[in-house]
């Protein structure tokens, strides 16, 4: 399965959805969680901070999002974590 980022219109495509995420958090801008203003990298990690680290009713009030946006994000939380070797991404995001 090829794997592409969705960050604005980066559109950068990846073999793996390891590479992937590792692009993300080393090539684009890190952001600012406006439930806890902690800093975290842009992307799936921003999302996998979010969630997991938050309600969800916390992240509708912070980001105004629907529940949509809600689902998509956990939808897509649970594709990644499905395939992706966290090891291998943080061994790499260590480097």
């Amino acid at each position: 399965m090829a794997w592409e980022c969705g960050i604005d219109d980066c559109g950068a495509g990846f073999e793996d959805v390891e590479s992937a995420v590792v692009h993300q958090a080393t090539e684009h801008e890190r952001r600012e969680c406006q439930v806890c203003g902690t800093i975290v990298p842009d992307g799936y990690l921003a999302i996998r901070h979010t969630f997991t680290e938050h309600s969800r009713a916390e992240y509708v009030r912070a980001y105004g999002a629907s529940s949509e946006a809600v689902r998509e994000r956990e939808e897509l939380l649970e594709e990644v974590e499905s395939v992706a070797d966290m090891q291998a991404i943080a061994t790499e995001l260590k480097r």
